[in-house]
């Protein structure tokens, strides 16, 4: 039987085609791929703040701007929190992997530019650019990671990615001393360069997402109120955590921060599609889980930040050591994922939170608690009991919060849990600091044979040898007695999200939505 050209091409085009077809489905996205890019990406993020910190004495040095030098960790933090939430709408809106992309291309060019940078303004105002990218990379990451993963994986994927935070902590300093010391301080930034490049090409090569047309209006007047509140909230508890306060400044900042709340609110009411649905205030699951992420989010930054003081100025241990003392909270929290995952399918958000918050609870008591001669062993041990539960809370609450909307709503409902957690570590940061302050000076001005010069030698073990060996025990008591304090605190907040918890009583309003 002949065939002529034309029979071939009606007979096999169609299931060429087909087969082509296929194949490019087949093809979508590597989830292995993608997972890599985005644990690289959190990763590249995460280091940021803490290598820089190990750098910063060089920078001051070499740029010559003590008195502008915690700015530089600030405004990163600052416009990285500020940015999140508008991030999460645009990835609802214009795709994950589009905003993905642009939010690592601005990271990379902050990055870039804060390397070249000759003096501490211009660090200063490119930090602040590089923290715009860096706000769109946590929120985002999570919103693909549910769009890839079933509940039950998702949860462990996402203790992953948190995890890099912790890692990040301890890994940090040993690669910023290095880069200084064989390099320049330059070098702690361009080093973000080639691995942003990678990440772009892994995202845009093997994320595939169906594009979809966006008919309704961008809302930017939201967008800018929405800002504005967030930067008169966090630059407010800036300043009440310097040594020197400014009313005025403060004043002023929650002035500006409830002017625009008020305005961002009218804003969303009568606006075609909100960068924050109003409706997810009106879900008590969606508001109790994220306020309790807020508390949890406050007490991990205390445990994270104040461990290794504590270690360092009690028990007399070098910063390479005492670093280690929160090493196994990190790896925990990717076992605490793990039973997040199970939980979830079996357990009610109200009952998971009981679970974790409790954990969290025991570990909290007991850091409040334990005696100043506590041997180094055991904050391990306590390390790895809240590291239990900072990962059952913290993966459990972000899961939930995506699962109480529709999937076109997941960003921002990402994007809003990634801010509450921000804001909880920058309240409570400057709370802590407030209560560290205030101890310490206290506990010097109690005893006329000590000053507060030397509190600082004594958190530092390289000069800790220098103070009167008489003197040593009156000065890490009045430590001790801070630290117990910011931790008794630490414990406050724990057994507020307990309280919160026990209101989460669903009610028919409470659908998806």
């Amino acid at each position: 039987m002949n065939l002529n050209e034309n029979s071939l091409e009606k007979l096999y085009l169609p299931k060429l085609f087909l087969l082509c077809e296929e194949i490019m489905q087949k093809r979508k996205t590597n989830v292995v791929v993608v997972t890599i890019a985005i644990f690289v990406a959190t990763f590249m993020t995460a280091i940021e703040g803490t290598i820089v910190s190990t750098a910063m004495p060089t920078i001051v040095g070499d740029l010559h701007g003590v008195s502008l030098m915690n700015w530089v960790v600030s405004i990163f933090l600052l416009t990285n929190a500020i940015f999140t939430p508008i991030y999460g709408k645009l990835a609802d809106v214009f795709g994950r992997k589009r905003i993905f992309i642009i939010g690592i291309l601005i990271f990379l060019v902050g990055s870039i530019l804060s390397g070249l940078s000759q003096s501490m303004g211009t660090l200063i105002l490119w930090r602040a650019l590089q923290g715009i990218g860096a706000g769109c990379i946590m929120p985002v990451s999570n919103t693909i990671i549910a769009d890839i993963y079933p509940i039950e994986k998702r949860a462990r994927v996402m203790g992953f990615n948190g995890a890099a935070w912790g890692i990040a902590s301890i890994v940090a300093p040993l690669i910023g001393g290095f880069i200084v010391d064989k390099l320049t301080w330059h070098w702690v930034f361009f080093i973000n360069v080639p691995i942003g490049l990678i990440t772009i090409l892994l995202i845009q090569f093997f994320l595939y997402e169906e594009r979809e047309v966006h008919e309704k209006p961008i809302d930017y007047l939201g967008s800018i109120w929405l800002m504005l509140s967030l930067l008169g909230i966090m630059y407010g508890f800036q300043l009440v955590g310097e040594a020197h306060l400014s009313v005025i400044g403060v004043i002023g900042s929650f002035i500006i921060a409830a002017i625009s709340i008020f305005l961002f609110i009218r804003q969303e009411e009568r606006a075609a599609d909100p960068i924050i649905f109003l409706d997810l205030f009106k879900n008590r699951t969606f508001i109790i889980q994220n306020l309790a992420t807020m508390m949890v989010a406050g007490f991990l930054i205390g445990f994270e930040v104040y461990l290794p003081t504590w270690t360092q100025g009690i028990l007399g241990l070098p910063a390479s050591l005492a670093g280690f003392a929160v090493t196994p909270s990190s790896l925990l929290w990717i076992f605490g994922s793990f039973l997040a995952g199970k939980m979830l399918v079996k357990m009610k958000p109200r009952q998971i939170l009981s679970v974790s918050l409790g954990i969290l609870a025991f570990g909290s008591l007991i850091l409040a608690f334990v005696p100043v001669s506590t041997p180094f062993w055991c904050f391990f041990l306590i390390s790895a009991v809240l590291g239990t539960g900072f990962g059952i809370t913290i993966t459990s609450t972000t899961v939930t919060s995506q699962r109480l909307v529709k999937p076109e709503h997941i960003g921002v409902a990402t994007s809003f849990n990634t801010l509450a957690r921000t804001l909880g570590q920058t309240i409570m940061m400057s709370i802590f600091g407030i209560i560290m302050n205030s101890s310490l000076n206290s506990g010097v001005n109690d005893n006329p044979n000590l000053k507060f010069s030397m509190m600082n030698k004594l958190i530092n073990p390289q000069t800790a040898s220098e103070l009167p060996a008489k003197l040593l025990p009156s000065l890490r008591g009045i430590l001790y007695t801070a630290l117990h304090n910011i931790y008794l605190a630490g414990f406050i907040l724990i057994v507020i999200g307990l309280f919160i918890n026990i209101f989460d009583r669903p009610s028919k309003k409470d659908s998806s939505l």
